[in-house]
């Protein structure tokens, strides 16, 4: 999908770019699909803000995504490829042979009137759910399980992908867009291909305003701060005192910390980390 720029009739205009939207093929989602997306605007349960920086922004529904593609058997055909403002990637709107419809990822190449499937049995093709088992290695797969069942948690953003790269054990090596390597039972579902929208990383928004429509608000820089709301602030001049390398607001290391518990059961599970 290309990027599309503007004339440069503002200063926000100049560098703004947008997708061209050449394979969306439906404007307004399906209905029976949406669910009301409560604002929160950052805010825990209790009130209080857990993720600074959010709130406003344009108003949307959310899109109930199949990410379990638990229904096995039943052929598909792909209906529509939509927008979907809640994620970077575009969805697929499928229509089943019983009736029932869903949306899934849609990846790269999908086009409307294919046909999808699910199952052990599914061709290894664009779009196709399988076991990790009956995928073959070599394999260009997203929307990866981490748990049988659970659904798809890994490489979901636009033009993510894993590669499978061995199988033994129970468990198939997948190779992440991190470039971690890590093992994967056998029984967990992954998609077959590359999740669509590549173009999505080039987009460049041009303009502050943009920003506030997705929902982002300005983040005040620590070093203009006083010394008590920030380990930054207060000081001659614009150098931080008196503490090695940048921090959080809370005190601790802003790069290179590693925040990960120590004995986290899934850690036997990498193979190799991203950073070697």
């Amino acid at each position: 999908m290309p990027v599309r720029g503007f004339k440069p009739t503002s200063p926000g205009r100049r560098q703004m770019t947008v997708l061209a939207f050449d394979e969306i093929t439906r404007k307004e989602p399906e209905k029976s699909l949406l669910v009301r997306l409560r604002r929160h605007a950052g805010r825990n349960f209790q009130g209080r803000i857990t993720v600074r920086h959010r709130g406003g922004g344009q108003r949307r529904f959310y899109r109930l995504v199949d990410f379990r593609r638990d229904k096995e058997g039943v052929p598909a055909r792909v209906a529509a490829i939509e927008y979907d403002p809640n994620r970077s990637a575009h969805i697929a709107l499928l229509h089943y042979a019983d009736g029932e419809k869903r949306y899934v990822l849609a990846p790269l190449g999908l086009k409307v009137g294919d046909r999808v499937e699910a199952g052990p049995a599914a061709d290894i093709k664009p779009g196709n759910s399988l076991p990790l088992a009956n995928i073959p290695v070599g394999t260009v797969v997203h929307n990866i399980e981490l748990t049988p069942g659970k659904g798809g948690q890994v490489a979901r953003a636009a033009g993510a992908a894993a590669q499978v790269m061995a199988k033994e054990g129970g468990f198939a090596l997948l190779r992440l867009p991190s470039g971690e390597q890590r093992l994967f039972p056998l029984e967990c579902r992954a998609t077959v291909g590359q999740v669509g929208n590549l173009d999505h990383e080039n987009v460049s928004l041009g303009k502050a305003g943009r920003k506030r429509w997705l929902g982002i608000r300005p983040t005040t820089r620590g070093s203009v701060m006083n010394p008590v709301d920030h380990p930054h602030g207060g000081g001659e001049g614009k150098a931080p005192v008196g503490h090695p390398g940048p921090l959080t607001p809370w005190g601790k290391p802003a790069l290179g910390y590693k925040t990960r518990k120590k004995g986290k059961p899934s850690d036997r599970l990498i193979v190799k980390r991203r950073r070697g």
